[in-house]
């Protein structure tokens, strides 16, 4: 496992010597709580004490009058996940962070449990997977579901979803035209949700 630098007294840390918990927060206010820990940590110097604060986001998009529009969303909503160095975590810290404004608490209330490593392996592979660029739909189509083609050449036709493939991002749809079924190949983005 590689060496990583803490940030404020250049002192090497080995990955093991560190523990994730997990901080409940008001949902909608997570961003919000993060930046505010952060400086309140900056202030009080326990940047030797907490490795990083993290918000996993995933990108979504969502196809509405014909346009794609992306947006960040919460991964895991009203939770945030903070790295401690090992046997730093004492109880100034621990009311510090419970204290700060929207915090609820953190899981295991008053005595915190730490996260399993197999959990943080999972949660850290999820998050780097998300930041890959790798989108998903807000709105997933369905077999048998008609829609109407936004764009390429049978642009405003109608069909029906014979094939979804969710790896590629594509659909197969059966389009009429002049009264014969032909099937179509297309991508998420070129199709909406007929209403």
């Amino acid at each position: 496992m590689t060496n990583l630098v803490a940030e404020n007294n250049s002192a090497v840390v080995q990955a093991e010597d560190t523990k994730w918990y997990v901080l409940r927060v008001v949902s909608g206010k997570e961003k919000k709580v993060k930046e505010s820990l952060e400086k309140e940590l900056l202030k009080k110097n326990w940047t030797s004490h907490i490795k990083q604060i993290l918000l996993p986001t995933e990108k979504v998009y969502k196809v509405q009058n014909g346009k794609k529009t992306t947006k960040e969303r919460n991964y895991y909503p009203g939770y945030l996940m903070i790295e401690i160095i090992n046997g730093k975590f004492h109880d100034d810290l621990r009311e510090e962070i419970r204290n700060a404004p929207n915090v609820i608490h953190f899981l295991g209330k008053q005595h915190p449990v730490a996260l399993r490593k197999s959990e943080v392996n999972k949660m850290l592979g999820r998050v780097d997977e998300m930041s890959e660029g790798g989108s998903i739909m807000i709105e997933p189509y369905i077999v048998g579901e008609t829609i109407k083609i936004i764009d390429g050449p049978f642009n405003n036709f109608n069909g029906v979803i014979e094939e979804i493939n969710d790896d590629k991002k594509k659909v197969k749809v059966i389009v009429k035209i002049f009264g014969r079924s032909t099937p179509v190949e297309l991508g998420f983005v070129q199709i909406e949700k007929t209403v």
